[in-house]
């Protein structure tokens, strides 16, 4: 299971460049239930995620991602029901955990979401965000993904 939390940005963390970031561009075969591909740099997956109850101010979806080839990749990639959607994705460190800030290109650019994921529902509801860190919109369903892939700018 995954539990997390998703912010709007207010600003850039200092030195950005010297986190780790990759290439992302996602594609949705359907969104309810969510089943999308992924191209992260050379990789390439299968999610199916499926939003679950949680009573509480993070995300809980069940997810499980399955491995693709290109070439597979690239026969889904034609399916998609949406516009894909491509963004760089940075993994900075805080607090013991892995903030992933996603800068969106294309028809979203200029959209920066950042997300912790958390081991329980405890620590995301007590998580105390850094002040770069703005809005919080984990229950706003207009910052998904998914909903971005189907409401294109």
């Amino acid at each position: 299971m995954e539990i997390e939390r998703k912010y709007l940005v207010d600003r850039l963390p200092d030195s950005l460049a010297q986190y780790p970031h990759h290439e992302i561009e996602q594609g949705y075969l359907c969104i309810a239930p969510t089943v999308r591909i992924r191209k992260i740099d050379q990789e390439y997956w299968l999610t199916i995620k499926e939003k679950l109850p949680s009573g509480s101010t993070a995300i809980h979806n069940r997810e499980e991602e399955f491995s693709l080839s290109e070439e597979t990749y690239n026969k889904l990639k034609d399916k998609c029901e949406y516009p894909l959607i491509r963004k760089t994705r940075y993994r900075i460190p805080i607090s013991g955990l892995t903030a992933e800030l996603d800068i969106f290109h294309d028809q979203y650019e200029g959209l920066k979401l950042v997300e912790v994921e958390f081991s329980d529902t405890k620590s995301a509801d007590n998580f105390s965000k850094p002040q770069w860190f703005g809005l919080d919109v984990s229950t706003d369903p207009h910052y998904s993904n998914s909903y971005l892939a189907s409401h294109t700018a």
